[in-house]
């Protein structure tokens, strides 16, 4: 049987292109408008998308004014409330939020997508995030936020709390026995009782384990942490490779580390972020790119550079190539990924910081049959098991990917035309955990 495309729809931010809400077409306040984000949801669900993705911040985006003012991520919702919605109007579709590590609390995390899980019918999914914005520590009661590797020391330990507490109850553990009176088998529900450096988490967990045993976990990052953790830990593993070549690097790098930690490398879905950009032509592609980009004002150029590399691009000389990067305990391998772009193709600061304003990630551009072509060589050279897809605006974005390139890639037998099951587990074809006490 051929190989099939895994595809995830990325939903918040709407877009992730800086000037997607110029755009002619775009309800300029799509980002916050239940009503948009309700079709868009419903429109990827009709083109069978294993899942919509949610991004989330907890600050607004360290920015200088005249580059906040210019960006739409300044107002978005909650990505568990804007799920639980979608979950309401849609019946297939798996949901996954990001939920960070840093700020939040697992009992209460692993509550609100237990809940989640079972409002959907097992559609769930959480994106494991350790928080790199600065500003968010601000608006917690702190005064730096936690340094890399301590991050990622904590969402170990949250990471073992949250999935304890989902262990905590066996499928079984609900009677509802109207005979006896007994409503719940109280030997199939234990305690946790968790002391650790970061957490002290007595449980158990006050809503029944999940329809899915545990929600599809999902990680994104490429430093060495973030990568121990996406193979000893995550079902997804979203990844920014912005050529084929390290995307297949990272791709072979995360599947022998799953191997070594013991896990089977089938169940570690690699889907790289790519912002499509397709048309009858290749030049219709290519003038849609180009009228996207030319929407970006160049106040926004250097801040977004600033927040892909983790330093303050606004000293370096814009006409110079990128100088040697200072430590940063921001986003690592995000850092090292654009950097690379730049040394690749002898970009100097200036093409580099328009190149982050336009996308901050990969990108695809040309016919419906161009964009199934690349697509079917990531997936077949083992560069990847999916794609995260960016739509470059709203609704035109949306619209084309699936009424162009969706069929095209169903007509080659790589993506498919129904869902094979009713949970998000089933239709990207991962096993159920099991409870420790069944």
């Amino acid at each position: 049987m051929t190989k099939q495309l895994c595809l995830g729809g990325f939903m918040r931010p709407i877009c992730l292109h800086t000037a997607w809400w110029r755009h002619p077409s775009a309800p300029t306040l799509a980002n916050f408008n239940w009503p948009v984000i309700r079709s868009l949801a419903q429109k990827l669900e009709h083109a069978c998308f294993d899942a919509v993705f949610t991004a989330d911040h907890l600050a607004v985006m360290p920015m200088p004014p005249n580059a906040l003012k210019r960006s739409g991520t300044i107002t978005s919702y909650d990505p568990l409330v804007m799920l639980s919605a979608i979950a309401a109007c849609t019946d297939r579709i798996g949901l996954i939020a990001t939920g960070t590590t840093s700020y939040e609390d697992p009992y209460l995390l692993a509550r609100r997508f237990a809940s989640l899980d079972h409002l959907s019918g097992g559609r769930a999914g959480w994106n494991i995030v350790t928080t790199v914005n600065p500003e968010a520590a601000l608006n917690f009661g702190l005064e730096t936020a936690l340094r890399h590797a301590e991050r990622y020391e904590r969402a170990e330990e949250f990471f073992d709390v949250v999935t304890g507490l989902w262990d905590g109850w066996s499928d079984h553990a609900l009677v509802m026995d109207k005979e006896t009176g007994v409503f719940s088998d109280l030997d199939k529900i234990r305690p946790l009782n968790h002391k650790g450096k970061f957490f002290s988490v007595k449980g158990p967990l006050n809503i029944a384990r999940p329809v899915q045993g545990w929600p599809v976990i999902a990680l994104a990052g490429a430093s060495e942490e973030a990568r121990d953790m996406a193979a000893r830990s995550a079902d997804l593993v979203f990844g920014n490779a912005r050529s084929i070549e390290t995307g297949r690097a990272f791709y072979r790098d995360v599947k022998s580390r799953a191997v070594a930690a013991g896990r089977n490398p089938d169940h570690v879905k690699i889907l790289p972020a790519n912002q499509v950009y397709v048309g009858r032509t290749r030049a219709e592609a290519l003038a849609k790119k180009r009228y996207m980009d030319d929407l970006v004002h160049v106040d926004s150029n250097i801040p977004n550079l600033s927040i892909r590399l983790g330093v303050d691009c606004s000293k370096f000389d814009p006409d110079k190539p990128l100088p040697e990067l200072p430590h940063t305990e921001q986003g690592q391998g995000n850092q090292r990924e654009w950097a690379a772009l730049a040394r690749r193709e002898g970009l100097t600061v200036r093409e580099l910081a328009k190149r982050a304003a336009e996308s901050g990630t990969g990108e695809m551009v040309g016919t419906a049959s161009e964009i199934a072509d690349q697509m079917e060589e990531w997936l077949m050279t083992e560069a990847c098991d999916g794609f995260i897809v960016v739509f470059y605006t709203v609704p035109d974005g949306y619209d084309d990917f699936v009424t162009m390139v969706v069929p095209e890639l169903q007509r080659r037998g790589l993506f498919r035309t129904r869902y094979e099951g009713a949970t998000l587990r089933e239709n990207i074809g991962l096993p159920r955990p099991k409870s420790p006490l069944d």
